[in-house]
Order: structure tokens, then C-alpha cells, then sequence
């Protein structure tokens, strides 16, 4: 099947200078990071020995997404700011080598700013720091944030409150548990984002694989979305490719517009790397 793809774009405060071999080397304001990427399977642009001369940090994996990160220059900073517009976001190095913020959803965050308006109910699901929330309250949506690690919910807190921010609505719950609460209740939302991970735990630390949860997402997130709201929706899961999603969206958002297209950025170096699937329902040209 024809891939369809769309590219998100590197701003100020972030730049994926080079990828390849299984890794990535990206700058987040002053600072430089090399992680493990996964999608990096082809060659990078410079050797490794050119990274690690202009790198501050390379994350060293132990065992599956877990490991340290290893100062490659003295004095280096382990928490710092970045910005995005007139929005601030903390970054700290993890031991799951993420720290704080996907960059590849600046093409969501634009997407918010210029569809969400003030009158509008925004929810954000799987909402981690909670970058999109931020973007949503700068709008002046109403804007849930949903998350059932309570950590990521006090880090989004902090973003807000760096940003400048108030009154974003926390929620610490199953994504899933409140979606159907929220149904019952008849509360409905002019828009809804999902960024699951490709596997995760809940609140109570059960597990779930995206790939089980796909379809029952979908058919929940359905049910409160008003008539003229839109859906934004990544996903990581080589389980759940373009043809799956495309099947999904028609079935409970019919008759509405939609895409899903592999999200991608391209590097410095020339190279692009690829950040999963990204669907839009109920697109606004």
C-alpha cells in the first residue's frame, strides 16, 4: 500500500541535526542530546565521533528503554528550558531516555492554535508534560489534561505555570475510564487528542498493549466528539499501521473527513526519520 507521508519542521528551540544507526543527535535549546532511535536504521550523515564532539549527553542503554545518560562535555546542564513561541517547557533527563517533550508534535501544536478558539472544550489525552495543553489554555480553550502518571501531570504543571499559563483542568485517570464517564454524563468536546504510547501501564499499573486498545479508543473518543469537532490522533505501534487506522476512522467517524499519513522530520544532515502515524479527523482546511 501507498505510504502517504507528512513532515513536521524543527523551530528555535529544537533542531534533529543528524540520525542514523540506530540513533539520533538533536539539539533542545543550547543543549545536545544523542538517544536511541529505533527508526534510525540507515546511515547517519557524520560518524558517531563527530556527535560526541559537539554532544552534551548520550543516553546509554541498559536493558529495553531503560539506561543513564553519560556526560560527554564538564558542567553540563541535566534540567534546562526550552521555548516554543511565548510557551516555556522544563526538560530533565529521564532513565527511559525521553525528557520532557516530543518535538515531532509541534505540527499538532500548530494545528491546535489554529483551530481551537475560546469557546471550545479541549481534551488531551495521554497528555504527558503536556505541551498541547499548554497550547490549548494559550488559546484559551477549556482544556483537560489527561494523564495516569502522576508525575508527567506535576512536570505539565510546571510547564503551565512556566508558560504563563492557568487553569488547565487536571486528571489523573484511565484514559479509557473517563472517556466512557464522560459519555455517560453527555459532556462532549469540540476537540480530543490522543498520543498513546505503543504500550503503557494505568493507574493502577495494569498493562495494555495500543494494538488491543485501538479499536475501543476510537469507538469511546467517537462518542464525545461534537458533530463539528476534529480528533487528532499519533500512534507508535508498528501493530497499527495506515490501512488498520483508515478502516478504524471510517467505521466510527463516518462520513467526516480524515488522513493518515507516517509523520516525519527531516534532519540537518539530509536525512528524515520517521515518528509513527498521525490522523486527523474532521480536518478543517
Amino acid at each position: 500500500m501507498h505510504q502517504s507521508k507528512i513532515f513536521t519542521e524543527p523551530w528555535q528551540g529544537y533542531e534533529l541535526i543528524d540520525a542514523g544507526g540506530g540513533k539520533k543527535l538533536e539539539r533542545w535549546g543550547n543543549v545536545i542530546t544523542i538517544r536511541p532511535e529505533l527508526q534510525a536504521y540507515f546511515h547517519s550523515g557524520s560518524p558517531f565521533s563527530e556527535w560526541k564532539k559537539v554532544a552534551h549527553w548520550e543516553f546509554v542503554e541498559k536493558r529495553a528503554n531503560k539506561g543513564i545518560w553519560k556526560p560527554l562535555k564538564k558542567n553540563v546542564l541535566a534540567k534546562w528550558n526550552v521555548k516554543y513561541g511565548r510557551l516555556k517547557f522544563q526538560l530533565e533527563l529521564t532513565n527511559n531516555k525521553h525528557i520532557g517533550l516530543f518535538p515531532e508534535q509541534k505540527i499538532n501544536w500548530e494545528y491546535l492554535e489554529a483551530k481551537l478558539t475560546s469557546e471550545d472544550k479541549f481534551l488531551n489525552l495521554f497528555a504527558y508534560t503536556g505541551a498541547s495543553s499548554c497550547m490549548g489554555r494559550h488559546v484559551g480553550a477549556d482544556t483537560y489534561h489527561l494523564d495516569s502518571v502522576k508525575p508527567v501531570i506535576s512536570w505539565a504543571k510546571k510547564n503551565m505555570e512556566l508558560s504563563r499559563l492557568m487553569n488547565i483542568r487536571w486528571v489523573h485517570e484511565d484514559a479509557l475510564k473517563f472517556v466512557n464517564r464522560e459519555q455517560k454524563r453527555g459532556n462532549k468536546y469540540k476537540a480530543i487528542q490522543m498520543d498513546p504510547p505503543a504500550w503503557g501501564l494505568g493507574v493502577k499499573g495494569e498493562k495494555w498493549k495500543l494494538e488491543d486498545k485501538i479499536d475501543e479508543l476510537l469507538a469511546a473518543t467517537a462518542s464525545i466528539l461534537r458533530e463539528d469537532g476534529f480528533l487528532i490522533l499519533n500512534t507508535y505501534s508498528p501493530s497499527v499501521d495506515q490501512s488498520t487506522l483508515k478502516e478504524l476512522i471510517e467505521m466510527y467517524f463516518p462520513h467526516r473527513p480524515n488522513s493518515v499519513n507516517g509523520l516525519h522530520m527531516n534532519t540537518t544532515s539530509g536525512k528524515h526519520l520517521y515518528f509513527g502515524e498521525l490522523v486527523r479527523v474532521g480536518e478543517i482546511s
